[in-house]
């Protein structure tokens, strides 16, 4: 592993400017699709660097090219930019401007880290083997994801390797999560209306109950999981909204049900729909009703290649020590770097950004969520150390 102290210091030289990008972001979040200031502001950074090729492969995208002078392999690394629809409760000086939109997920992190990768790397140029590509990607939160745009618009092309990381709020600071193969759920959803007949609610004979009926889709929706498919398959089916009725005297003409499915393996998220079908047909049939139903699968599945993330994993070890390493399990949570996973072996990691002493324990996508600063420089570091080590 390249392992000049230069490349250190210069880690450390760029460790307030990561501190400020973010802020500057966190202040000026956009929604999904909507990124437009962020995507210049990005561009713009990136250009004042020197030594970078940079475009826009996309209305709300950014990449930037490191081309060393001696060929080589090429290098992905990937951030997200967008925001959350959710309005931010924290009190801090740069809390977002914007009514409504809030960095909730640590995406406002994730491009400043690799802002200072950037920054660092375009100083290393004569003496890099190969390419390295920023990968700046919009609409991470919102299917179909701004990483398959990205991916159609050529821009993993000839790239051999790709990684990514997220700042988590269940790791804590200090440390790194390591998951090998399978390590988040393919995101699928579904919607069901159950029509039956609505009436007085003190003459249910009269009617046919769509509330009644649907709280039995509900129920025997989970004999999918316990009932239907094999025990040691991952498969989640969660029911998140469930609307009926005006008054409590009326008994609705219909209910309204959406959730959402998380699994792996691709037989096992192709049975799910034949089977939700099956029951909510059966049981509207039962019971005189009708029933509309749909189906839509989400990101791909993110599964890292054992090789690439041994990289990662040697680097934080090489880097950090090895008690910074934490294995994780896989997440039933999802993430669309799926898409950049199908075009070439990749990894995908976890950088603590948890901090009890600072008050740092909110959750993802809640309105107090915020991460440690102080982990910035430990993707900046990660990034810039795995490069040399993918590229000789």
């Amino acid at each position: 592993m390249f392992q000049s102290s230069t490349l250190q210091a210069a880690v450390e030289s760029v460790k307030e400017e990561v501190i400020q990008w973010r802020r500057y972001l966190h202040e000026n979040p956009e929604l999904s699709f909507e990124e437009e200031n962020t995507s210049q502001f990005v561009y713009d950074t990136l250009c004042s660097f020197g030594n970078l090729e940079v475009s826009r492969p996309t209305k709300y995208s950014v990449m930037a090219r490191l081309i060393g002078p001696q060929p080589g392999k090429t290098l992905g690394i990937r951030a997200d930019m967008d925001a959350l629809p959710i309005q931010e409760e924290n009190t801090f000086d740069f809390v977002s401007k914007a009514p409504g939109i809030m960095h909730a997920c640590g995406h406002d992190g994730h491009t400043a880290m690799l802002l200072g990768t950037a920054k660092v790397l375009a100083g290393f140029k004569d003496q890099l083997k190969g390419e390295v590509r920023f990968f700046f990607q919009h609409a991470e939160e919102y299917f179909p994801g701004g990483a398959k745009e990205m991916v159609e618009a050529g821009v993993m092309k000839g790239v051999d390797f790709v990684i990514a990381a997220h700042l988590m709020s269940h790791v804590d600071f200090g440390k790194v999560g390591i998951t090998y193969g399978p390590m988040m759920a393919a995101p699928d959803a579904f919607w069901i209306t159950i029509n039956g007949i609505g009436g007085h609610g003190g003459m249910p004979h009269q009617t046919t109950d769509s509330i009644a009926i649907g709280a039995q889709v509900v129920t025997n929706l989970q004999h999918i999981v316990s009932r239907n498919t094999d025990p040691l398959d991952n498969l989640v089916v969660s029911i998140g909204k469930f609307v009926g009725g005006e008054a409590a005297n009326v008994i609705a003409n219909s209910v309204e049900i959406n959730g959402t499915v998380r699994s792996f393996d691709e037989k096992v998220r192709a049975s799910v729909p034949v089977l939700m079908e099956r029951i909510v047909k059966g049981i509207t049939e039962a019971h005189g009703a009708t029933y509309e139903f749909k189906y839509v699968n989400g990101y791909m599945p993110v599964i890292n290649h054992d090789e690439v993330t041994r990289v990662i994993e040697d680097t934080v070890r090489e880097v950090y020590g090895d008690d910074t390493v934490e294995i994780q399990r896989p997440s039933m949570g999802a993430e669309d770097f799926s898409a950049f996973q199908k075009e070439a072996p990749s990894a995908y990691f976890l950088i603590g950004a948890r901090n009890e002493e600072k008050g740092i324990v909110y959750p993802h996508h809640h309105p107090r969520f915020t991460v440690d600063e102080d982990a910035f420089e430990y993707g900046v570091k990660i990034f810039a150390n795995a490069v040399f080590k993918f590229l000789g």
